[in-house]
């Protein structure tokens, strides 16, 4: 007797509509729609991809959902920006929403970045950049035992750091953890001591980047995040001891 005949498992095929959503977005990613552009009419794309209307229609709302084109009423499709917002914000929502992502894990990703992105800073940044980050260290001492004031301004100053590193995908990448970090920054920075600590340690940063150094100011911001997951640590066992 033969052996039996067997076949490798085949993968879904993808809807025509992705295929034509992934077609379209490639024309715009290329530039052939710019922003403001009117689509062919569903009529028009139906005839060139050889499809109904309803596949059309379905594709659109694949780009409309992932931010790429906006449905006008009586206008048609228009081609929107293509930005970091929305990056951003998926980003921000899948670490909010996240259970498994907790505060370490968020913390880990940070100090690989920043630490990259502090001596970054260090080779690029311009005399405007030193400026607004004086002003920023001034704003904090200023701000004192305001605590919502101060996380703020938390936020402020790490992101002034990477924009003047001058990579904007920096940025992006700071701003969708930063919103997941403000309520431990609230809790961390009414611990006592904590804003004269923060100070020393951001004045060192600033000191770094001033110097033209890499290394000082990356090992200047590796000690403050060390320090900010200490606090986590004291803020989490002082939790812990309320609830017992």
């Amino acid at each position: 007797m033969s052996q039996p005949v067997t076949f490798e498992p085949v993968g879904r095929m993808p809807r025509l509509s992705d295929t034509i959503a992934e077609q379209l977005l490639e024309a715009i990613v290329a530039g052939r729609f710019r922003e403001g552009d009117i689509l062919p009419s569903e009529r028009e794309l139906g005839d060139q991809f050889g499809v109904s209307r309803t596949v059309i229609r379905e594709a659109i709302r694949t780009l409309a959902t992932r931010g790429v084109v906006e449905v006008q009423s009586g206008r048609g499709v228009r081609v929107i920006a293509l930005n970091t917002a929305s990056v951003t914000e998926a980003m921000s929502l899948l670490i909010r929403g996240g259970g498994s992502i907790d505060f370490v894990k968020v913390h880990e990703v940070r100090m690989m970045l920043e630490t990259h992105v502090a001596a970054k800073a260090a080779e690029r940044a311009t005399p405007e950049a030193l400026e607004e980050l004086e002003a920023l260290l001034q704003a904090w001492a200023d701000a004192g035992a305001d605590v919502d004031a101060a996380s703020r301004i938390d936020v402020d100053f790490h992101r002034a750091i990477a924009t003047s590193a001058d990579n904007e995908l920096y940025v992006v990448l700071l701003d969708s953890i930063s919103g997941a970090l403000l309520e431990n920054r609230r809790a961390t920075l009414a611990l006592e001591h904590s804003h004269a600590k923060v100070f020393k340690e951001h004045k060192a940063i600033v000191d770094g980047i001033r110097q033209h150094d890499p290394e000082v100011a990356r090992n200047a911001m590796e000690k403050h995040l060390q320090g900010v997951a200490e606090a986590w640590q004291a803020q989490q066992k002082g939790s812990a001891a309320d609830q017992s």
